[in-house]
């Protein structure tokens, strides 16, 4: 008997169409957020909506403001280090974990090759289309992979905690800090470790990927910072 997947609920799918707006920019910072408004520009009640935005709230995505209710949150450099610093803790751990189960038994490699280049080329054609949304889903998708093919089971569970914060980061990373393309180039630098075998250079590639693109972040809002002062 075929399993039944279970589809997104409405509140889920309110979540998933506002957080892509305010990782795309169109919902930038600061912007006040009416649920009624919302409501009906997406053709929904106000309870979904309602449902989302205690979602997008729970993960620091939005925050109230006195008297006004509820507002794009401006992004907290500290809190963003803090996150990719366990985020990159955890990505070093999955390339190497998952580097060693290639060199234990290189037949894996074979499948974890066809995946990995499934997704790679994927995230290649959104950069060449300019689809910010698809590039931050394919960023996420080889991230998740990773944690899936270290064979620790944990390690994705444990990440989930924070990639909801991170996906609008990443919005942030690719509208201001990094071409596209050399993200790209790195997730196949992590992956041709890994199907080396190489645990380490597996390992110090997928943390340097993150340090680097939490680098780049900051770098770019203290210019934008330094401009507008």
């Amino acid at each position: 008997m075929q399993q039944i997947t279970p589809l997104p609920s409405l509140g889920d799918r309110v979540y998933t169409a506002l957080l892509d707006q305010i990782c795309s920019g169109a919902l930038p910072a600061g912007t006040h957020l009416v649920q009624e408004q919302l409501a009906a520009r997406l053709g929904v009640s106000r309870q979904p909506v309602q449902q989302a935005m205690a979602l997008l709230k729970a993960h620091g995505i939005v925050q109230e403001q006195p008297g006004r209710g509820l507002a794009v949150a401006p992004l907290d450099l500290d809190e963003m280090r803090h996150r990719y610093d366990i985020r990159a803790s955890l990505d070093e751990l999955a390339a190497r974990l998952a580097a060693r189960r290639v060199a234990a038994s290189p037949a894996l490699a074979t499948q974890i090759r066809k995946q990995g280049e499934a997704i790679l080329d994927s995230g290649r054609k959104a950069v060449a289309d300019d689809d910010l949304g698809a590039m931050i889903d394919h960023d996420v998708a080889f991230h998740e992979f990773l944690y899936e093919i270290s064979g620790n089971p944990l390690l994705g569970t444990t990440a989930d905690l924070h990639w909801h914060y991170l996906r609008r980061v990443m919005g942030e990373v690719l509208r201001y800090a990094a071409p596209g393309p050399a993200i790209w180039q790195q997730h196949e630098g992590i992956l041709d470790a890994i199907l080396k075998g190489d645990n380490k250079v597996a390992g110090d590639r997928a943390r340097a990927h993150v340090d680097n693109a939490a680098s780049r972040l900051s770098g770019a809002f203290a210019s934008r910072q330094a401009r507008a002062s």
